[in-house]
């Protein structure tokens, strides 16, 4: 990862949420909404612990959410000592997909350097995989002798990487927003998961707006941080247009989650105008680069070499993003997709 002025730490395996807060044992068990949430604003520099259910009283009215509506796949196909991760369609291959071979490791997975281009998988359900070629160390392109989307909602499982201590239903890894169950990413766009049907109803009633957009991830590199690459994503017209209004009238746009940063800023033209968009972004946030349309953002938190903390430090800056992270770690906030939230604000 480049070498800009992120937050540099050592994540204690305490402090890895192992599985949803409403599965968890006994006194730690409680409700999608009931998770911690860390505030950092840029403005005064300051700091908050609060309960995600607080989030409409730490926003403003006129306020705008901007969320992501793509479902999460179960893009994991085991078989016998592998498990083939499903990542993204390749642009321009039609029926081509990335695809990450893993290991089994016990209940979990590590990543796997094996396979040959030309090779052909048996799958279950009597389909096949080829392996066409690697498109980078870790992942290849390859062809399912059958749709793919309809494979996996027949013989897929969610993506789990080790710290998670046990296999989870497909709709635990589902948001609020997630509307179109036959399609969406590799992997949960997390920081909507918190959100229930009586929070956005609490903050619609306060005058807080909400928009959606989709983009569809790629597996994770929990191993190799490596940045992302190109994704499906579309900001509609509405969205575009309601953000827009915000932002003239100086409200706040407020991304629910490093992917809607991503869609919002490949949108964006020079000025922070957002128009309409869909396709495919290669688009990475940088300090350097820094964001036009988006003021605020609500995420997870990130691992340490992570290329999300890149984007994190361009909205909020390295000085209140190590504040944030210094007082997660010192007050035990937990990370990964089931864990804790933070809210950064201008």
């Amino acid at each position: 990862m480049p070498d800009f002025a992120v937050p540099d730490f050592a994540l204690p395996p305490a402090l890895e949420a192992h599985e949803p807060p409403e599965e968890r044992p006994g006194p730690h068990r409680r409700s999608r909404d009931a998770v911690r949430l860390l505030v950092g604003r840029r403005g005064d520099g300051t700091v908050s612990h609060h309960r995600f259910g607080d989030l409409p009283g730490l926003l403003l009215p006129g306020d705008l959410l901007v969320v992501n509506t793509s479902s999460t796949l179960p893009a994991a196909v085991p078989l016998d000592r592998l498990t083939i991760h499903f990542s993204t369609p390749l642009p321009g291959r039609p029926g081509v997909w990335l695809v990450e071979l893993r290991r089994r490791a016990g209940k979990a997975t590590e990543p796997y350097g094996g396979g040959l281009p030309g090779e052909w998988i048996p799958m279950p359900g009597g389909a096949t995989l080829n392996l066409i070629g690697r498109q980078t160390a870790r992942l290849w392109r390859a062809r399912l002798d059958r749709d793919v989307v309809p494979y996996l909602l027949r013989h897929g499982t969610p993506i789990r990487y080790g710290y998670v201590r046990a296999d989870f239903p497909t709709s635990a890894y589902q948001t609020a927003f997630a509307w179109d169950r036959r399609d969406g990413g590799a992997e949960m766009p997390s920081a909507g998961r918190p959100f229930t049907p009586e929070l956005v109803t609490r903050l619609v009633s306060r005058g807080v707006m909400i928009a959606p957009l989709s983009l569809h991830t790629g597996v994770a590199s929990p191993e190799a941080h490596e940045p992302p690459y190109a994704e499906r994503f579309e900001v509609p017209g509405p969205t575009a247009e309601l953000v827009g209004h915000v932002r003239a009238r100086g409200g706040r746009v407020i991304a629910v989650g490093t992917t809607v940063v991503r869609a919002l800023e490949t949108a964006a033209a020079g000025d922070g105008t957002v128009r309409p968009s869909g396709g495919w972004t290669e688009h990475v946030v940088t300090p350097d680069a820094g964001v036009r349309a988006v003021d605020g953002l609500l995420t997870g938190l990130h691992e340490p070499r992570s290329s999300h903390l890149m984007m994190l430090t361009a909205i909020a800056g390295p000085a209140l993003l190590k504040q944030v992270y210094d007082a997660a770690l010192e007050e035990r906030y937990l990370w990964h997709e089931f864990g804790d939230l933070n809210l950064l604000l201008p």
